[in-house]
């Protein structure tokens, strides 16, 4: 009976809206609630949609003009930081110059192991970009009130979609269309046939790897901190959850930038990529010569 009047006190709540702790309960975003009772042929079984209280939710409703909001916002501040950065530029870096000066060179550095140095810098304006619109997205999900853009696969696909055609337009724009595919027949032409459908298939699935890594990660971590918060008393601060959570949607962010860098390396450098296979076969033909 306790079982029951609890499952009735928590549907009526997330039924009317009603919003306990939202301090405490911003922390996470959405989820399925599912109560389910049978007792003497009584069942009451509901899947709802648990909304969680947002200031900008509050103005546009909890829906999808809530989550372009969110992103709308995490665009302006990043606009913002890079307007501050630049705005007074000296020869010795401080504020947020010193600070976004750090981020691009540690982007590049990045870079440099993935691609090398002249590529590096091509591709910095677009993966630096990506870095700090989604390191954005995913911090401003831990201040109270606000959602995560990142935590929606309608915002992380797009991202991935701009990745995925910006890569392959590289690729066609540096080796030309014939040897661009031509490169996803494999080495060996007789396997040309059974290579170039799987080689389309694992670039199609660069699209669901980098949205859904990202979406995944993300919700989870919200899932996570629903669960913990639930268990202690408003008054705490939950504060490990919070680390994790920062340490997570860098991790992520960090993931997202490097195999950006990685993909795009595949795509530019085929002719690089040859060679070295070329050096390899001639140098075990040499070895099982002698």
């Amino acid at each position: 009976m306790l079982l029951l009047v609890t499952k009735l006190l928590l549907f009526h709540y997330t039924y009317k809206k009603i919003y306990i702790n939202p301090i405490h309960l911003s922390f996470f975003r959405a989820s399925l609630v599912t109560f389910w009772y049978n007792r003497n042929n009584f069942y009451l079984g509901e899947v709802m949609e648990a909304t969680i209280y947002t200031f900008l939710g509050s103005i546009f409703g909890h829906g999808a003009l809530n989550v372009t909001a969110h992103v709308i916002l995490v665009a302006i501040i990043v606009v913002i930081l890079a307007k501050m950065a630049t705005k007074n530029l000296t020869v010795v870096p401080k504020g947020m110059q010193n600070v976004m000066e750090l981020y691009l060179g540690g982007v590049l550095s990045m870079g440099k192991d993935v691609v090398g140095e002249s590529y590096a810098r091509k591709f910095l304006p677009l993966v630096a970009t990506l870095g700090l619109f989604i390191f954005v997205a995913n911090m401003i999900g831990i201040i109270p009130g606000f959602e995560s853009p990142t935590a929606n696969i309608n915002v992380t696909l797009p991202l991935a979609l701009v990745v995925f055609f910006y890569y392959n337009y590289q690729g066609i724009k540096k080796n030309g269309v014939v040897n661009y595919f031509k490169h996803f027949m494999g080495p060996v032409p007789a396997l040309a046939p059974l290579m170039f459908p799987i080689e389309v298939v694992s670039h199609l699935s660069r699209i669901i790897s980098l949205s859904f890594r990202l979406f995944g990660n993300i919700k989870g971590d919200d899932l996570f901190l629903w669960v913990l918060l639930m268990l202690v008393p408003w008054y705490i601060v939950p504060v490990v959850p919070m680390v994790l959570l920062v340490f997570m949607g860098v991790l992520q962010t960090f993931i997202f930038m490097i195999l950006t860098y990685v993909y795009l390396a595949g795509a530019v450098l085929i002719d690089e990529h040859e060679h070295k296979e070329d050096s390899i076969v001639e140098e075990m033909a040499e070895h099982a010569v002698v």
